[in-house]
């Protein structure tokens, strides 16, 4: 009996946890560690395009095609006013991880960690234009 509420509970908990984001506890202080230049820039631009665009939109306004309109200002990367809540760190893990809903695809399987750094330069590059 006690196994089978505690499985339900662990289950609920799963599904809970999918719809925040799933962020380590270094998030707000995790720094990229490649250096920011036109090279880690292009690189981070394709990839976004080849992973992001299609949600995000090419210049990340959150208009892509697979765009979820009640979710459209937190898809919305160029937004300054979310900078601070939105580090280096805080980027990676959203990247890595993902979330259930509003959908965010995880792409810790797809991706290695420097092109995941990448997206986050490329990204944080688009609150600056």
């Amino acid at each position: 009996m006690f196994a089978a509420v505690l499985a339900t509970a662990l289950s609920v908990t799963a599904v809970a946890m999918q719809t925040t984001w799933i962020l380590g506890e270094d998030a707000d202080t995790k720094k990229n560690p490649l250096t920011i230049d036109a090279k880690t820039l292009a690189t981070g631009k394709s990839i976004f395009k080849d992973k992001c665009e299609r949600c995000h939109g090419p210049g990340g306004l959150g208009d892509g095609p697979d765009s979820d309109p009640d979710a459209a200002p937190d898809m919305d990367l160029t937004n300054a006013k979310r900078a601070a809540r939105n580090p280096d760190g805080v980027v990676y893990y959203k990247v890595l991880n993902g979330r259930k809903k509003p959908k965010m695809p995880a792409f810790k399987d797809e991706l290695t960690e420097e092109q995941i750094w990448a997206v986050v330069a490329h990204v944080q590059n688009l609150r600056k234009k």
